[in-house]
């Protein structure tokens, strides 16, 4: 077999792995889980007149957070050519924004609050910030594999 063709075979392979059943399935669960949660974040923020503003700007952040998650699931399973991992980079991104986000909001808890609950919050939100990191990192390495394979296939 020629390097060329087992080449042809490992993009293919590579190609079949970005689009397989499992990876669409995972985009279908993200999908109904952040239908979900921001549905019932929302009644709650919209049927709750008396909420303190505070609970209300929060109520609309994770409204966004949620709608955000829907956008990138309806968008990469309506994609209709391969994604080359772009898919997995934009969420990791995300997921590093949004944990950011919780994490700034646990070390205001810990200013205001100063108790041993909101050092928890901190802590937990330190180790999903830390996780949220190594997944983008490893999304931005595979994108730049593949990008690189890609690359050299073309220009033979």
């Amino acid at each position: 077999m020629s390097p060329q063709m087992k080449s042809l075979q490992d993009v293919r392979l590579l190609a079949g792995a970005e689009l397989s059943r499992n990876a669409r399935l995972g985009y279908v669960a993200l999908l109904l889980v952040s239908a979900a949660m921001t549905a019932v974040i929302s009644s709650l923020w919209l049927t709750e007149v008396a909420l303190p503003v505070r609970t209300q700007w929060a109520f609309g952040v994770m409204s966004l957070i949620g709608v955000s998650w829907m956008a990138l699931s309806l968008w990469t399973l309506n994609a209709r050519r391969p994604l080359f991992a772009r898919d997995r980079v934009i969420a990791g991104g995300m997921a590093v924004a949004f944990t950011s986000l919780f994490f700034a909001g646990a070390a205001a808890a810990v200013v205001i609050a100063s108790n041993a609950a909101s050092l928890a919050l901190l802590s937990m939100g330190a180790l999903m910030l830390a996780c949220a990191v190594s997944v983008f990192v490893g999304a931005r390495r595979r994108f730049a594999d593949l990008s690189a394979r890609r690359a050299a296939l073309a220009a033979r």
